[in-house]
């Protein structure tokens, strides 16, 4: 399994970026002889018969995802187009070199692999759907076609807490703000500064959301606010948050203070800082607030394009309306307590030659909170002159309470631990919801190893957790039910 792990780090496969791990995966395949192809759309299908003496089992779809968020710390060289992943053990969890380590969900799929890889693993007919581009649009969920497979049993790899069993899960929606502003000329007299948030630790925006971490999109706003209101502060541009489903760690603006303001304004960003770093001391101990006199990077030239900055009323109501924008957790489920039932990620911003841009993803296991959440969040965005549309909704997975596959799974994990798994639903868009559209008989239940900080730099898998997974796959697939 850890081989097979290692060799998808060696594939660069960030969303949208898939050719190098398709190919990879269908090479596999035929190096041990395993039925494979791809869907007209780009996903991967394996088929693996059943151990002799096995064969009457239902058939079981191993199912994961072949992309990877890409994120790295600034200081960080790697381009994630090209190059591996270099991991780290780190006592009994493993690590990347100041990226994701893409655990999510290359540990899942090396699980699949290993199962039809292994002449030791007893099981009933297999088949491993491995889909595309989950990460950012669960495109090759989306697009799966009704009949490809013949499963009767989804047992989905990419939950990210061993000894819990997730049956349900949260539906999603994207929101796109956009808007045009005039800009003016380099005013007179003026200092170029940049001003940064960095430090805090963002990680999913759906596992992670509860543990209300910094967002630096809303906190660079904070900063920027009375710096524009009463130290005369002009935005030249703005940008923070890289990815829809990952909290923002890192937010940048480039501003012009007034060469007599600029005592008035570090005092401003210092009292800011202060309270932020006080506010989030417990969830974000590393947060920093940065504001030094600009420096080009060596070799860069200044285009006169780029000096030109936000007019101050456009900058004004972009600043404000960030900051009134709803993010982080909107309300918790009164069904299952500590589960988040809806929320918002405030995940990118930018202000950009003439271009003001915000990109959210929303949550909730409840449709019509979803549908209020969004018109709260039109509602913000139009009083401010922006406009937004909304897009890839889909809807939560219900849980289904008579699932045999999942009475096996508890009766399995209680006899091997000594202990009941958790039955859980998941405050994430597992892809189960969606091809439950196509499949809508597949009786599906999804579980992982332990990952921590998914969608982050520090994500990190915890080792001893593969190995009980791994036993507890192997014990679920000789327990499967009879045809």
């Amino acid at each position: 399994m850890w081989n097979n792990f290692y060799s998808l780090t060696r594939c660069p496969r960030p969303s949208k970026h898939e050719e190098v791990v398709r190919k990879f995966l269908l090479d596999w395949a035929a190096e041990h002889k395993i039925e494979a192809q791809t869907d007209d759309t780009g996903n991967v299908i394996m088929r693996i018969p059943a151990t002799p003496g096995y064969e009457n089992l239902k058939t079981v779809v191993l199912q994961g995802h072949m992309d990877m968020v890409p994120q790295k710390n600034a200081d960080v060289k790697h381009d994630f187009l090209k190059d591996p992943i270099e991991t780290v053990v780190d006592g009994e969890w493993l690590r990347a070199k100041g990226t994701t380590l893409g655990a999510d969900n290359g540990l899942g799929v090396a699980l699949a692999m290993s199962v039809a890889e292994s002449p030791k693993v007893k099981h009933g007919p297999i088949e491993i759907l491995v889909t595309y581009d989950e990460e950012t649009g669960m495109t090759g969920a989306n697009l799966l076609k009704p009949g490809l497979l013949k499963g009767d049993i989804l047992i989905n790899l990419d939950s990210e807490t061993e000894g819990e069993l997730y049956v349900g899960c949260a539906g999603g929606l994207d929101a796109t703000a956009t808007a045009r502003y005039r800009r003016k000329k380099e005013p007179a007299r003026h200092l170029c500064y940049s001003l940064a948030v960095k430090g805090c630790q963002g990680g999913h925006s759906g596992m992670d959301i509860i543990l209300c971490r910094a967002n630096a999109n809303r906190l660079i706003a904070r900063v920027l606010l009375p710096l524009l209101e009463r130290a005369g502060v002009k935005l030249i541009d703005l940008e923070g948050g890289t990815l829809r489903n990952a909290i923002p760690r890192e937010a940048f603006a480039t501003v012009y203070v007034p060469a007599k303001g600029l005592a008035a304004a570090e005092r401003i960003v210092k009292r800011v800082a202060r309270e932020l770093k006080a506010e989030y001391a417990a969830t974000d101990p590393k947060l920093e607030v940065i504001f030094e006199p600009y420096a080009p990077a060596p070799g860069e030239t200044c285009d006169p394009e780029d000096c030109k900055y936000v007019s101050e009323e456009a900058a004004l109501r972009f600043v404000r309306c960030i900051l009134a924008c709803p993010d982080g957790v909107e309300r918790m489920s009164d069904n299952m307590p500590g589960m988040v039932e809806t929320s918002n990620n405030l995940a990118m911003v930018k202000a950009y030659r003439g271009e003001f841009f915000v990109k959210c993803l929303m949550r909730s296991s409840v449709d019509s909170a979803k549908a209020a959440l969004a018109a709260r969040m039109r509602s913000v965005f139009e009083l401010a002159g922006v406009r937004v549309r909304f897009t890839g909704g889909y809807s939560g997975w219900a849980p289904n309470a008579s699932s045999e596959i999942l009475a096996v799974m508890k009766k399995v994990y209680k006899k091997m631990y000594g202990e009941e798994p958790k039955v859980m639903a998941i405050h994430a868009g597992l892809e189960c919801g969606i091809l439950a559209g196509a499949y809508p008989h597949w009786d599906m239940v999804s579980m992982g190893p332990t990952l921590l900080s998914p969608h982050s730099p520090d994500e990190r898998a915890f080792i001893p957790s593969v190995q009980k997974v791994w036993d507890f796959l192997q014990e679920v697939l000789v327990n499967i039910p009879s045809k």
